[in-house]
């Protein structure tokens, strides 16, 4: 096995071109990685008496555990490394800019519509064929859903790369900054003295400018326009106002939503999400030396591409993976770190013990779904329209749950 492993990696890296920029590869591997993580932690299930699973989290009791988000929330490191190699991509286009920016969105698209529709096709299955609760399927449904909204966001910021490229060049690292100060106006709307007056509906303009911040600043890390001194900066800026938005401005500490608590960070982002990403991408920039010394290891470099070469379907499926232990297991009744409230230290250790099932399942469902990733060259028009009609019906009950 071990020697099995050894060929692997040296294949790999044999096979890795002398110009691959590794640092940005592990950033991106390692911002994957935590997506799932803080999904399997951070997410848990109840039982009800009629066998349904329904949605709880351990910070709702665990509230000190908050600081654990900070780690596991690394979607400003995926933008930063995701404007970094858009950039790059961008300038070396061969044909015009439409054809560029359409042939990115197929390749988020394509795993989107396959797990929404492979699950359109669960559904039915699950119910009549094994007896699986209602309430279960929309308690999934709605996980399966949760990730997807990132990859919506992700994919209408990477249509605006041209921009970015431009504000980048007008205004180098400067561009990012007017995306800071619309999240902080948006902010001072929402829950400053006249938040009372201010419809709930103005959060959402957050969405946008939030996470394209760190993309911005990928993008001009890119083009040469922001170097270490601008990253120590970012770094440095964006502790300090992380540290006074928790305690001067009592911003809620979980960078994820918990259950019950009507105000959160990341559903649309807050401010304080930037500071959290403008402190990780000067701190990502800064060790980029020492991370891609590190990564010249066949035997560290080796899992980084395999994580590269299947990022859609790890953010994806991710939550498929939980739910095929968990669903079985609600039929056993109450087991622990599975179908039981996430209330007591004994759930933690026992989710942590599940992890590596959860993993080991991704890794299994991937087999399976990684052809979703490449282009559908062979499958007709019918199946593309049957395949997007039974996406839109899922998505449909899942909103609906």
């Amino acid at each position: 096995m071990r020697t099995a492993t050894a060929a692997l990696a040296a294949r790999i890296e044999a096979r890795t071109p002398a110009h691959r920029d590794r640092a940005v590869d592990g950033l991106r591997a390692l911002a994957l990685l935590a997506v799932p993580t803080g999904h399997w932690l951070l997410g848990g299930f109840t039982l009800d008496s009629g066998g349904g699973l329904h949605n709880a989290s351990p910070l709702t009791v665990f509230g000190g555990f908050a600081p654990v988000s900070w780690v596991l929330q690394m979607l400003g490191v995926f933008f930063l490394v995701g404007g970094y190699s858009s950039y790059l991509s961008y300038r070396r286009r061969q044909g015009p800019v439409r054809a560029w920016v359409t042939g990115r969105l197929a390749r988020l698209g394509r795993p989107v519509l396959g797990v929404t529709a492979v699950w359109a096709l669960l559904l039915p299955v699950l119910h009549y064929g094994f007896g699986v609760p209602t309430v279960t399927l929309r308690t999934a449904s709605t996980l399966v859903v949760q990730p997807l909204w990132f990859v919506g966001v992700y994919a209408v910021i990477t249509a605006l790369t041209p921009y970015c490229v431009r504000a980048s060049r007008r205004l180098g690292v400067w561009a990012a900054a007017p995306l800071l100060g619309s999240v902080a106006m948006v902010d001072l709307l929402r829950y400053g003295p006249f938040a009372e007056s201010v419809p709930s509906w103005v959060g959402l303009l957050n969405l946008l400018p939030g996470w394209m911040f760190a993309y911005q600043l990928g993008v001009s890390w890119a083009d040469g326009r922001l170097g270490r001194r601008a990253a120590w900066v970012l770094c440095a800026g964006g502790a300090v106002l992380f540290a006074v938005l928790l305690l001067a401005f009592h911003y809620p500490a979980s960078m994820v939503g918990v259950p019950g608590v009507s105000r959160t960070n990341s559903h649309p982002p807050s401010l304080l999400v930037l500071a959290l990403a403008a402190a990780q991408s000067g701190a990502a920039i800064l060790l980029r030396d020492q991370l891609t010394r590190l990564l010249r290891r066949p035997a560290l470099w080796a899992p980084v591409v395999i994580v590269n070469l299947s990022a859609m379907t790890i953010l994806c499926w991710h939550q498929t993976a939980m739910l095929a232990a968990a669903v079985p297991a609600a039929h056993l009744g109450e087991v622990a770190g599975l179908t039981t409230a996430p209330d007591s230290a004994g759930w933690i250790l026992a989710r942590l013990a599940w992890l590596p099932l959860f993993a080991g399942l991704l890794v299994l469902i991937a087999r399976f779904a990684r052809p979703l990733e490449t282009p559908w060259d062979r499958t007709g028009p019918a199946r593309r329209v049957a395949a997007g009609l039974l996406a839109a019906g899922f998505a449909v009950f899942a909103l609906a749950a």
